[in-house]
């Protein structure tokens, strides 16, 4: 495979494009921002997402979905999810059936509450069987950039496409082992997000090692308990998109989540935390959707459900812990 196309230019595209370039002869990043691509083009730099990076030779930066995705072997998308389904419409009519897309978006749609590679396949299907492939796994964009050795996971339906997206990114600091478990890996990516800003709130309440601890465990039992009633497997939640990824985004400092929860700790409204950050905390959207899910497949989920609380009834963050720790005693 010989053109890949990146849309979506905040960190984690980026991020993408630097280490996946020596992997094809031309990768086009399609960027939101017009004022961010004339930059780029002129600095060979994202200044706004992902500083101090240089941009290989063979990135197109890019302001046109169609021209972005026109031709590519591969669509690699990295919008954020409350934007995926517009942006697939865009790329609809450009895109060849032979086309293999591969969603790193690690979120749910709210409302439909479809996981990203459902609303692709839902997008695509007028026009054709898409080739739908997720990746997912423990990923701080800034380290991938840099070029820290990086695991993840490939899941796709389809042996095929799991395995050509394998052999087409793996490289020497960039390793993807495949799974049959999309929803597994979806969830695990996405419900993450949620668990990660719990552990914020421990950090900012002052709270030590054991309080981290208990959520992440906690938080892996509630998001595994959603993943098997929406038909994942159990091994999935154990691995590098379930347990890895959770405890990454629990505890790094480069965590956006994680950091939604530290400021609502301190005192911060959510409006000011929003209004603040430059990229998205998927988590935040991410807790209506995943309560909403936990409600449909009647699944016990009171870590999301106080997070949901916090986040959108003004609950107060010492109150939604407290709550937790109140909750009726029962065996593990």
């Amino acid at each position: 495979m010989k053109h890949l196309a990146i849309i979506g230019g905040g960190s984690w595209g980026t991020a993408l494009a630097i280490t996946l370039a020596p992997r094809f002869e031309s990768v086009r990043l399609w960027v939101y921002e017009a004022d961010l691509v004339e930059r780029m083009r002129a600095t060979r730099e994202n200044d706004l997402y992902l500083p101090g990076f240089p941009l290989p030779a063979n990135v197109e930066i890019e302001t046109e979905i169609a021209g972005s995705v026109g031709g590519a072997d591969i669509v690699l998308g990295v919008m954020p999810s409350h934007l995926a389904r517009s942006l697939y419409r865009k790329m609809a009519p450009n895109l060849r059936p032979a086309t293999r897309i591969v969603s790193a978006t690690k979120g749910l749609e709210n409302g439909t509450l479809e996981r990203v590679s459902q609303l692709i396949g839902d997008v695509l299907k007028p026009h054709f069987e898409a080739k739908i492939a997720v990746i997912s796994g423990p990923t701080f964009a800034r380290e991938v950039a840099r070029g820290d050795p990086t695991a993840l996971v490939v899941a796709s339906t389809d042996p095929e496409t799991a395995g050509a997206v394998q052999r087409a990114f793996s490289g020497p600091t960039f390793r993807l082992y495949t799974s049959p478990d999309p929803v597994g890996v979806e969830v695990g990516g996405a419900v993450k997000n949620v668990v990660a800003i719990g552990a914020g709130v421990c950090h900012g309440l002052g709270f030590g090692s054991n309080a981290v601890a208990a959520l992440i465990t906690r938080g892996l039992a509630e998001i595994s308990r959603l993943a098997l009633a929406m038909g994942g497997h159990p091994k999935t939640l154990a691995g590098l998109a379930g347990l890895g990824d959770l405890v990454l985004t629990c505890t790094g400092d480069l965590s956006r989540n994680r950091a939604v929860g530290l400021e609502l700790a301190r005192g911060r409204t959510l409006e000011e935390i929003v209004s603040s950050m430059k990229m998205v905390a998927e988590g935040i959207k991410t807790t209506t959707a995943t309560v909403d899910l936990a409600r449909r497949h009647r699944v016990e989920m009171p870590i999301a459900e106080q997070m949901h609380a916090m986040l959108y009834q003004g609950r107060p963050p010492k109150e939604a812990i407290r709550q937790l720790m109140e909750r009726t005693l029962k065996g593990e």
